[in-house]
C-alpha cells in the first residue's frame, strides 16, 4: 500500500469518524428523552438520568395522552384541514401561472411570493384584530384560514417550477380535443402532480404540526394544539419528566411518520422543476 493510499483511507477515516461523532452528538437529546418517557418517576434522579430503565414502564404514555389527548386532537384537524386546502389551492396557482397567460401576471406571482418574506411577529397584532373583527378568534377555523393563508405563496412556488415542466404541447393537445381549463386540470395535470403534492403535504404538515407562535397567540385554551401545552408544561415547574418526555414523542411521531411513508419522494419532488432538458 503507497503512502498517497494510506493518506487516503485515513482521511476518509476521519470523515467518517467526524460524522459519527456529529451524529451521536445530535442523537443525545432523543436518546434522554427516549430512555426518560420509559422510567418511572424515581428513575429521573440526576444520578440516574443516563441509565437505561430498568423495566419498561408506560404510566408516562398514559398520562400524556390523558392530559394531551384533547390537544392532539386539535393539531390533527389543523393540519389535515390545513395542509389539503393549501396544497389545492397552490397547485391552481401553480398551474395557472405556469400555463395560463393572465393579465398582470407578473405583478401577480412575486406579490404572492412576497408572503413568504413577511415574518409572523410583523403581523401578530393587526392579524389578532382581524381574526377577532370577524369572529375566527380562538377556535381552530381561525388557526386554519392562517395557516392556509400563509402557507399559499410556498405552495404555489413549488407547484409553479413543478408544472413548468410539464411540455405544453399536452395541453394544447388537450385543448385541440375540446377540453376546457378545468378538464386539463383535472385529467392533464392533476394525475401528474403527485410528486409537487408530495414536497407539499410533507413541508406543510411540519410545518403546521410544529407552530408555536399562532397558535398560543390566536387560540383559547380549549382549542389549543399540542405544541402550546407541551410547551407550557415544560416551561412550568412540572416535575412529572416520564409524562413530560411521553408528550414530547408523541408529538414528534405524526411528522416522523409522515416523512417515513413519503420520504423517499420527497427529494425528487423537490428536484422536479429544478433543472431544464
Amino acid at each position: 500500500m503507497t503512502a498517497y493510499e494510506m493518506r487516503r483511507i485515513a482521511m476518509r477515516g476521519g470523515i467518517y469518524g467526524t460524522l459519527v461523532l456529529f451524529a451521536l452528538i445530535f442523537l443525545i437529546p432523543i436518546y434522554m428523552t427516549a430512555v426518560t418517557a420509559f422510567k418511572t418517576l424515581p428513575e429521573t434522579r440526576l444520578s440516574t438520568v443516563w441509565n437505561l430503565p430498568t423495566q419498561l414502564n408506560f404510566t408516562g404514555f398514559e398520562q400524556a395522552i390523558e392530559r394531551f389527548g384533547p390537544s392532539m386532537g386539535n393539531s390533527f384537524t389543523l393540519v389535515i384541514v390545513a395542509t389539503i386546502v393549501s396544497a389545492a389551492l397552490g397547485s391552481m396557482n401553480g398551474y395557472v401561472l405556469s400555463k395560463w397567460r393572465i393579465p398582470g401576471e407578473r405583478v401577480i406571482f412575486p406579490l404572492i411570493l412576497f408572503g413568504m418574506f413577511l415574518p409572523y411577529q410583523a403581523i401578530l397584532i393587526p392579524l389578532f384584530r382581524f381574526m377577532n373583527d370577524i369572529g375566527l378568534y380562538g377556535g381552530i377555523p381561525g388557526l386554519i384560514l392562517v395557516h392556509v393563508v400563509y402557507g399559499i405563496p410556498i405552495t404555489t412556488l413549488i407547484f409553479r417550477n413543478f408544472y413548468a415542466e410539464i411540455p405544453d404541447e399536452m395541453l394544447e393537445a388537450g385543448t385541440m380535443d375540446g377540453a376546457g381549463f378545468w378538464q386539463l386540470y383535472t385529467q392533464v395535470v392533476f394525475p401528474l402532480s403527485v410528486p409537487g403534492f408530495v414536497v407539499v403535504i410533507i413541508w406543510q404538515f411540519t410545518q403546521i404540526w410544529n407552530d408555536f407562535l399562532f397558535a398560543i397567540f390566536l387560540t383559547t385554551e380549549s382549542s389549543q394544539p399540542i405544541t402550546v401545552p407541551l410547551a407550557i408544561l415544560s416551561g412550568g415547574r412540572e416535575q412529572n419528566f416520564p409524562m413530560m418526555m411521553s408528550g414530547a414523542l408523541l408529538a414528534a411521531l405524526p411528522p416522523l411518520l409522515v416523512y417515513i411513508v413519503m420520504g423517499r419522494y420527497f427529494i425528487r419532488g423537490l428536484l422536479a422543476g429544478s433543472v431544464k432538458g
